[in-house]
Parts: C-alpha cells; sequence; structure tokens
C-alpha cells in the first residue's frame, strides 16, 4: 500500500493539565465535579460519520454514571471511606480521558480519524474497560447506598463489562477503500471518479468549502506529528483531498472574508517576517555575517550558488556562518498562532538522505495539476478561470514540489495570456502564481526564457490593474534577481527601472516594500546602477526617505559604492545630507549605520564642498559621538571615521596625505578627497 497503517500513529493532542492527575479536592467538592466532568462528556454530540456505535456507547455510560454522582450528590456523606475516596480519584481521571478522545475525535480531520480508527476504537475499548475495574471494586455496600441507587450501579457495571466489541465494520472497509486508492496514486494510476465520490460522501465531504475546511484540519494534523514519516504520509492524505476537491466540485471560488485559519498566502505578514530573498514567512530565521536575517533554507541556496555577498545590501560575507534569530523565530511563532496559521512547513518533499519518502502526494499533485490546467484551457468565463488560477496560485505556495509540477506541465504559456486580463482579480492571481512559481530556482530560468512571460510581468508592473498585482510583479522581478545573470539582463532594460522606481515613489507601503528590494538587488550590479541614476534613484530616495527610511538609506549606500556619487552632488539641492544627518539622529539602528556608511563615502569622494555641508548642520558631531558610543559595531566603525573627517577639517588640516584611521588615507587636492584603491 501506499501509506502503510503503521503510518498512521495516534495524534498527538496535547491533554489538558489536570487530564491523568489526581484532583486535590474535598470529598464532597471531588463528587459534584464528577457529577458535572460526566455530564459534560454525555452532552456533547455524538460522532455522526466514524466511530459511531464506539462513541454512543462510552457517551451513553458517561450518561449513567452522571444520574449516580447525582443520586449520591442528593444524599451526602460527611466522609468517603478511603477506597471509595480513591475510586473517585481515579474516575476522575479516566473521565478526563474519554473527554479528551472524544473532543479530539469531534475537531480532528474526517479523513485522519479514518485512518486511526481502529487504534481510536481501542483507546474507547480500553477506557471502558478502566470504568468497568473501577466500578466493580467500588465499595458501594460501606456507603449505604438505597436500593435504586445500587440498582443503578449494577447497570453501569454490567454495561461496561459487557464483551462485545463497537468495531464498525463499515468504518474498516471505508478505511481500506482510501489506503488502495492511496496505493493506485502512487502507483500513477487515476481514481476513479465514481469510487472517489463514494468515499467523499461518506466522509461528507459534499462541497467544496467542506473539502477545503478537511485540507486545514489536514494541515493541523501536520503541526502534531514529530516525525518526517508521518508528516510525509499526512500530505498524502492532504494530496487526495485536494485533487478530490478539484474534480468532483471544481476549484473553489477565492474567499475574502476571514477564515476559522488561514495560511500565510491569505494574510499580509508584517515586512521583517519576511524573508528579503524568497518574501514568505520566515520559517527558520538566521542571521548572516552582515547582521541581516534571512530564512535558513533561502540564504543557504544563495551561498551554495555561489554568491559571497549579503543579498539585502550587497556586502561581501566576512563568513557563511548562519546564526539562528531565536527571539525573531519566537515572535513569528506568536504571531502565527494569533493569525491561525501555521507556522512549520508542511512540505511534501520530506526526506531522508535525500530520497523523497512519498510519491504518493508528489503523483496527487501531479493529476491536481493535469486537471487545473486542462480546465484552464478549456475556459473562457473569467471568473472559472479566476478559480483556477487561484488554486493553482495556492498549490504554487505549497512547495517545492507543487511548483515544479505546476512549470513542467506547461502552466507559464496559459498564465500570461491571463496577465493582460481587464479582470483585476484574475490578473493578480495570475502574477502571484508566477511569482509563488519564481521561488524555486529552475523555474526562475523557466521564467525567463518562456516567450512573453518577462514581458507579461513588466507590462504588469508598469500598468497593472491593482496596486496588488503591481506589487506582485515587482516582487517577481525580485525573485528572478537573486540569479546574477537575470539580475544583470533585467538591469539593463528601461522598463524594469522605470516601473520599480514609479511604484516606489506612488504605491501604497507594503507595494513600496516590494519595490525596493528589487531596485536593492538591481543596486548589486555596477551597469544596473547606472540605469537606476538616469531614472531617478536618488530622487526616489529623497522622496520616500521619511517613510521606508531603512530601504532608502541601504539602497543609497549600494549605489554610491557603484559609481552613484554624481547625482547625489547633482541632488546636492535636495538636502540629502541633512536628510542623512536626520536619519543619523533619528532612525532605527540598521538605518542609522547605513546612513553613517554613505555620509562617509560622500565625505571622502565628494569633496570639501560636501564635508563643509556635513559640519553645518547644527549638532552633528554630538550625533556622530552618540553613534560611536551606542550604534551597531558597524555603525560605531563609520561614525568614527565621519568624526575624524569632521575633525581635521574643523582644524584645517588637510594634506597631500592625511590619516584619518588606522588601515584608511585620504589624499586631497584642492577639491577633492579621494579614497585610494
Amino acid at each position: 500500500m501506499a501509506v502503510s497503517e503503521e503510518g498512521f500513529p495516534a495524534r498527538k493532542r496535547r491533554p489538558s493539565a489536570g487530564a491523568f492527575v489526581s484532583p486535590n479536592f474535598s470529598d464532597n467538592k471531588l463528587l459534584q465535579s464528577l457529577f458535572l466532568l460526566s455530564q459534560e462528556i454525555s452532552s456533547l454530540s455524538p460522532l455522526r460519520i466514524l466511530l459511531k456505535k464506539s462513541s454512543s456507547s462510552i457517551t451513553r455510560k458517561s450518561r449513567l454514571l452522571s444520574i449516580f454522582f447525582e443520586e449520591l450528590l442528593r444524599n451526602p456523606v460527611n466522609v468517603f471511606p478511603p477506597s471509595a475516596a480513591l475510586c473517585f480519584e481515579e474516575l476522575y481521571i479516566v473521565l478526563q480521558r474519554i473527554k479528551i478522545l472524544l473532543e479530539d475525535c469531534s475537531s480532528c480531520s474526517k479523513v485522519w480519524l479514518l485512518m486511526q480508527t481502529p487504534s481510536i476504537s481501542n483507546s474507547f475499548h480500553q477506557l471502558t474497560g478502566e470504568l468497568s475495574t473501577l466500578l466493580d471494586i467500588f465499595p458501594g455496600k460501606e456507603l449505604n447506598l438505597n436500593e435504586d441507587v445500587e440498582e443503578l450501579l449494577n447497570l453501569i457495571k454490567k454495561q461496561c463489562s459487557e464483551k462485545e466489541s463497537d468495531f464498525d465494520s463499515n468504518d474498516e472497509n471505508l478505511r481500506v477503500q482510501v489506503l488502495k486508492m492511496l496505493d493506485d496514486i502512487k502507483r500513477e494510476i487515476v481514481p476513479d471518479t465514481s469510487k472517489l465520490s463514494q468515499i467523499f460522501d461518506r466522509l461528507n465531504l459534499n462541497n467544496s468549502t467542506s473539502c477545503s475546511a478537511e485540507i486545514e484540519n489536514l494541515e493541523d494534523e501536520v503541526q502534531t506529528q514529530n516525525d518526517d514519516r508521518s508528516k510525509s504520509d499526512i500530505v498524502a492524505l492532504i494530496g487526495l483531498v485536494r485533487y478530490g476537491k478539484c474534480v468532483l466540485y471544481g476549484a473553489s471560488t477565492p474567499r475574502t472574508t476571514s477564515r476559522r485559519r488561514r495560511s500565510s498566502v491569505d494574510v499580509n505578514f508584517p515586512a521583517d517576517f519576511r524573508c528579503p530573498i524568497s518574501l514568505d514567512l520566515m520559517r527558520d530565521p538566521v542571521v548572516v555575517s552582515t547582521g541581516q536575517t534571512y530564512d535558513r533554507s533561502s540564504i543557504r541556496v544563495w551561498i551554495e550558488s555561489g554568491h559571497n555577498s549579503c543579498p539585502k545590501t550587497g556586502q561581501t560575507l566576512a563568513h557563511t556562518q548562519l546564526i539562528p534569530n531565536v527571539a525573531l523565530k519566537n515572535l513569528i511563532a506568536m504571531w502565527c498562532r494569533e493569525q491561525r496559521i501555521p507556522f512549520e512547513s508542511t512540505e511534501t518533499n520530506v526526506k531522508l538522505n535525500g530520497v523523497v519518502l512519498n510519491k504518493t502526494a508528489l503523483e496527487a499533485t501531479k493529476m491536481t495539476v493535469t486537471f487545473l490546467l486542462n480546465k484552464l484551457m478549456a475556459s473562457q468565463l473569467p471568473e472559472a478561470l479566476n478559480r483556477m488560477v487561484h488554486e493553482l496560485r495556492v498549490l504554487a505556495k505549497t512547495d517545492s514540489d507543487s511548483r515544479a509540477c505546476i512549470a513542467e506541465a506547461g502552466a507559464l504559456p496559459l498564465l500570461v495570456k491571463i496577465l493582460g486580463s481587464e479582470h483585476p482579480n484574475l490578473q493578480v492571481n495570475a502574477v502571484t502564481t508566477i511569482l509563488n512559481l519564481s521561488i524555486l530556482e529552475a523555474n526562475k530560468t523557466r521564467i525567463m526564457e518562456t516567450d512573453g512571460v518577462l514581458n507579461g510581468i513588466i507590462e504588469v508592473l508598469r500598468s497593472g490593474a491593482t496596486w496588488e498585482a503591481k506589487g506582485n510583479a515587482a516582487a517577481t522581478i525580485f525573485s528572478l534577481t537573486g540569479v546574477h545573470a537575470y539580475r544583470k539582463r533585467l538591469g539593463r532594460k528601461t522598463s524594469v527601472v522605470n516601473g520599480l522606481l514609479d511604484l516606489a515613489r506612488e504605491g501604497p507601503t507594503n507595494t513600496k516594500m516590494d519595490a525596493m528590494v528589487a531596485i536593492l538587488n538591481l543596486a548589486c550590479d555596477r551597469e544596473a546602477v547606472g540605469k537606476l541614476i538616469e531614472g531617478g534613484v536618488v530622487d526616489m530616495v529623497a522622496e520616500v526617505i521619511n517613510s521606508l527610511t531603512e530601504e532608502a538609506v541601504t539602497i543609497l549606500e549600494v549605489v554610491l559604492k557603484r559609481g552613484g556619487l554624481a547625482a547625489i552632488v547633482a541632488a546636492h539641492h535636495r538636502n540629502m545630507m541633512k536628510k542623512l544627518a536626520t536619519v543619523l539622529r533619528d532612525g532605527s539602528d540598521r538605518a542609522k549605520e547605513s546612513a553613517a556608511a554613505t555620509l562617509v563615502i560622500i565625505c571622502r569622494k565628494g569633496g570639501s564642498e560636501m564635508v563643509s555641508e556635513l559640519a553645518s548642520i547644527t549638532g552633528i558631531e554630538r550625533v556622530v559621538w552618540e553613534i560611536m558610543g551606542m550604534g551597531t559595531g558597524r555603525a560605531k566603525r563609520k561614525a568614527g571615521t565621519l568624526m575624524r573627517i569632521l575633525r581635521r577639517w574643523a582644524a584645517g588640516q588637510i594634506e597631500d596625505h592625511v590619516d584619518i584611521g588606522q588601515s584608511t588615507t585620504v589624499t586631497m587636492n584642492s577639491t577633492r578627497l579621494v579614497l585610494p584603491g
């Protein structure tokens, strides 16, 4: 079989703190708690789809126990015999476990519950046996029970001691059918639609909405498992449900309202939680030598691809050690819990020694993609197209295998035709699907080489129907610039450069951010810097520096390093020096660091006029001095260099060769301060 029975261990749901601990109650308080607990269990809704016999049987016994405890409360006993008190304590623990089991079965995924019916049925049987044992040793005679109560106790004992099995053969037959279907999928046999429909009907998965909720519940189940094998097997079930949802009920209509539990696809998460490389929510944030934070998987691919620089700042990495950012990871985890977003990765390609363990999930994904693309080619109505493309968008966000399947199946040429759609939602879903596909390295090449795709993205960037579409086009450009050759190619395109600069000036904050990170990546190439300067990158920085300070100053620093000084000098009348000094005083630590580095470059290479302009700013030395004492390590070094330049300038000690630092020599002519090398 594709998924073995051993592949579905008992669900690791965390019990309540008091589930297996004897309560520290007085006798009467304990009896009252037993009565309330048994009432809670008997009031729970019975399981209506699976394990009906087992759940109904134990709920019925709990109802009888609640009557028994109520009768005891009507005839209170001052002090119970020790043996009775001990039985009550043990009964409390067993009833707590029954309650948790019933609640767990009611709230979990139906397919997952089906896979566990043998073990859960056995759990119900064991709990009934424990009730029977405790009732057998219960000292009823010592409590002087009246005849009616004693008769009730004997009835409960009899029911708990009955040996008949509550196992439902219908549940087992259905479970075998699902396992057989998973095995067929693994062997690349497309499921029979009528059989698939029968299974989904039995599980009450009778529309697209219920299937989407089932997928969400299965994703929750992944988070409860600790071993990769179990996670992989559950993801195979997700693949089956997703395929059945599309085939039986069609792609779902994109939701615009809030959901019980969302994914990061549907949520605008804080910018600090976004990996600058993948643009996705960081799952394992790590810090590189420059102090920037990235998702571990993304920065690892970047480094292994031969890059020795920081993707965000362009600085050379002093080393490739990745330091876990535990504090940020905890913040992201807390935020995800509040937003009901799964935090841990649920990718299907769980690997052991590099070998994919679950072929079933992969084949289910391929079948789903094939079905969606066939429907996409046959559909003409915008509403139907939007549903199909949205389904592809969500699937492309899931994992690298899905991204590969979608691109390999030929989705890009179909998506290109939709990029120019006049329907805003359809255009957004199309460009976002391409963005999600671009996360996979191999797909970057497909996007760059497939006719019309790049031009379509650029067109959306320049004249998209919504800011969201434009922002996601910019994010796609950023993703593509992760490959050095594509960065150079994109940087030579005036339409790309001007589109990004316009978006950075005019868009809402999130959209501006997408444009800014793409511009920063382009600025790492000297040839692209020339294009950016021609397009007015310095003027753009001056316009947005108050709202997106860190990004703006970092771009300015990188542009300066690659020959953009003339543009700064030309923009002198725009008070760029004053703006940088303000950042130096009021910005974040990261912004102050970049501002100090930028001012050092300007003062070294910009001539005495620029140094004079900086020195004329009121309180600048005090601001620089404060950074020397309390800034980041790099900020302290840059501030120290800046202070030495200002002091030398103020003292009139500018000579042909003036040493302003341990390893820095400044050469001076009549108008220009030059940094050799």
